[in-house]
């Protein structure tokens, strides 16, 4: 039975999901965001190369007609420091742009896998990252094997893919070799294009084969056993002996409240044996109004109460148990008992002399 109780068989609660969010722990395939930005920044430099070509080729003309005009009168540090800062424009003009598309598109494939989610929890040092054992437990972890096979897998079909592409493309090395290096150089740009689609095609399988195992992995460890389920259902509704203390601390605070209102009364109601109404009607009121009622020892404790403030009894059965059942403390009297209540308070007015 412990067994059973400590297996992981049922599916997370909200709860459970909710606080793994917050920790960070969502499934995310790393190979889905490599395949973004991958393909991002190949796609971006195809349409992009000729313009960044212009710019090197302008200004490597440059140099060399700086170069040209270097005199012994020139000043080196003025040389130098002409060619550091194009050297930096020149790199932000080319590397920068492409950098801003792989940062964007990573942001892309992060929020297309787990949407808005921002928690440095993640990142709080953690004394089981530094154990030594469980540093071990991770290295030879079912996880651990999957990722290992993962790349080598990757290793071998990227390798396959570019090696056929380019085995199909040996006849065609061959006719180059009398071709300008300018049209090389085009030939050579396009194959690695093709080559990389090929190669992203290829990654986005895995990618996507990927996100289900790690999305079975995350439910997997979500799981909780019966027991968990229960804890987590104790402190989400409260501990039932505490629930049912807090119960009694209302039923009996709501008693003291009633039975303060009884000495208010005009007239108590009863059945003989187990039930009391307190009833309180005085000039300028609209209507009678409930302040009390009880059964067994209640009713009995009403009585008391009303004996004591010098209330009289009034013995009806049947209106006793009739507005026991449907009228509460505070509510007025309704309608339908209106003839029955108005004979009750005249017979306590007369009894004391008010009529």
């Amino acid at each position: 039975m412990a067994e059973d109780a400590d297996e992981k068989t049922e599916d997370p609660t909200s709860k459970r999901r909710s606080d793994a969010r917050e920790e960070g722990n969502v499934p995310k395939s790393v190979e889905i965001n490599t395949v973004v930005v991958l393909l991002a920044a190949v796609v971006f430099l195809r349409f992009s190369i000729p313009k960044m070509g212009d710019i090197v080729i302008d200004q490597m003309h440059r140099y060399w007609a700086m170069l040209t005009m270097v005199t012994a009168k020139s000043d080196p540090y003025e040389l130098f420091l002409s060619l550091f800062s194009d050297s930096i424009l020149i790199l932000a003009k080319t590397a920068l742009p492409v950098g801003l598309v792989i940062m964007v598109f990573g942001v892309i494939g992060n929020i297309a896998q787990v949407g808005f989610l921002f928690t440095t929890k993640p990142l709080m040092p953690k004394l089981s990252k530094i154990n030594p054992i469980t540093g071990a437990q991770r290295l030879f972890s079912m996880r651990a094997i999957v990722d290992t096979v993962k790349n080598i897998l990757k290793l071998v079909i990227v390798g396959f893919v570019a090696w056929t592409t380019l085995k199909k493309e040996f006849p065609v090395f061959i006719s180059m070799v009398n071709e300008t290096t300018y049209s090389i150089a085009v030939y050579l740009l396009k194959l690695s294009y093709i080559i990389a689609i090929k190669i992203i095609m290829t990654l986005l399988i895995i990618a996507i084969i990927d996100w289900f195992y790690q999305k079975y992995e995350s439910e997997k460890k979500l799981k909780m056993s019966k027991q968990e389920v229960k804890e987590e259902h104790k402190q989400q509704d409260g501990d039932p002996k505490i629930k049912s203390r807090i119960r009694q601390l209302q039923r009996e605070m709501s008693q003291r409240r009633m039975m303060g209102e009884v000495p208010k009364a005009t007239v108590v109601v009863t059945n003989p044996t187990h039930l009391s109404i307190a009833i309180q009607y005085e000039d300028g009121m609209k209507s009678p109004i409930v302040v009390a009622k009880g059964v067994d020892h209640i009713a009995m404790k009403i009585r008391e109460v009303a004996q004591e403030h010098d209330i009289p009894l009034y013995e009806d059965v049947p209106l006793a148990r009739a507005m026991y059942d449907k009228v509460e403390p505070g509510d007025e009297v309704p309608l339908e008992f209106y003839n029955a209540v108005a004979e009750v308070l005249a017979f306590v007015y007369r009894m004391q002399g008010k009529v």
